[in-house]
């Protein structure tokens, strides 16, 4: 009888182990990867009874191209085809409208942004989608600087500091683990959950969850505690909130196939023009990722 209670046992157990599966990426040299973003962030201010509202949207191409396997990690290419940024102010109206493959003399902010396209940047991507490393970064913001036909040196300098925050190797390697990290090293079956985190200006504590997997596709939802910290010349900003996330993933490659990601914080900024009073802010933003099949 304990014989027959062992084999069961281990019927179960050998059962459990091969319905589990290790989610991980699985590239290979010359993959690539081309991707479609967009973002709708919409920041909400009370001051003194009345409500400003700011509208930022954001569309572009990204190219991610496998230079090399690793045995642990994979070296990429981060490339950008295409980038759109438009912000919209409910007391000023449009404060900009930048679409980078249409370069105007007259507009600085289209030769800035024109310049970041078809400019790789190399990042080092871990099994599990963690970027470990960016190099690449700090070149294309001084090209970024020099397009801008700026020359006083102290004016340059100001421009890529700004620049830094969005386009500088950290600055990249934080924005892009949102859509890269989001696998764990361990086993998992439909329904069992794994944590990770990145940081940034936005701060992100993730709970993942297995949905539903298949031969060709993965489901994969996230919900996350989320923090965000901005200082800038004209503004800060303290808020906290939650971000939800589903994702179906490529069994073959690991890499996403669609993501969306919603989310809501609230906090406080601050303006030195306005004696830097507590405003009362809520940011609500969405943000998708699409695979671009050719």
């Amino acid at each position: 009888m304990r014989l027959i209670y062992t084999l069961i046992l281990f019927l179960l157990s050998s059962s459990i182990l091969l319905a589990q599966t290790v989610l991980e990426y699985d590239l290979k040299e010359g993959d690539v990867f081309t991707v479609q973003q967009n973002a709708e962030q919409v920041i909400v201010q009370d001051v003194d009874g009345a409500t400003h509202e700011l509208t930022n949207s954001l569309n572009g191409v990204l190219e991610f191209r496998v230079l090399e396997e690793k045995e642990d990690s994979y070296q990429i290419a981060l490339t950008f085809k295409d980038l759109n940024l438009k912000m919209i102010s409910s007391i000023q109206g449009e404060l900009m409208n930048v679409k980078a493959k249409e370069v105007s003399e007259d507009a600085m902010q289209s030769q800035i942004f024109n310049s970041l396209l078809n400019t790789p940047v190399e990042l080092t991507l871990s099994k599990t989608g963690d970027i470990l490393k960016v190099v690449g970064g700090d070149s294309l913001v001084a090209k970024m600087a020099n397009a801008s036909g700026i020359e006083d040196g102290f004016s340059k300098n100001l421009m890529k500091k700004s620049l830094e925050k969005e386009f500088g190797s950290e600055a990249l390697s934080n924005n892009y683990k949102q859509m890269t990290f989001i696998y764990t090293t361990e086993r998992v079956n439909i329904g069992d959950t794994w944590q990770n985190e990145y940081t940034g200006k936005l701060n992100a504590r993730n709970t993942w969850s297995l949905i539903e997997i298949t031969d060709t596709e993965a489901l994969i939802r996230g919900k996350a505690e989320i923090t965000m910290s901005v200082t800038e010349a004209v503004t800060t900003m303290a808020l906290t909130g939650t971000q939800d996330t589903e994702i179906k993933t490529d069994r073959a490659s690991g890499f996403i196939s669609m993501m969306t990601v919603k989310g809501e914080s609230k906090g406080i900024s601050k303006m030195p023009q306005m004696s830097d009073q507590d405003i009362p802010t809520t940011i609500k933003s969405t943000i998708t990722y699409q695979l671009i099949k050719e």
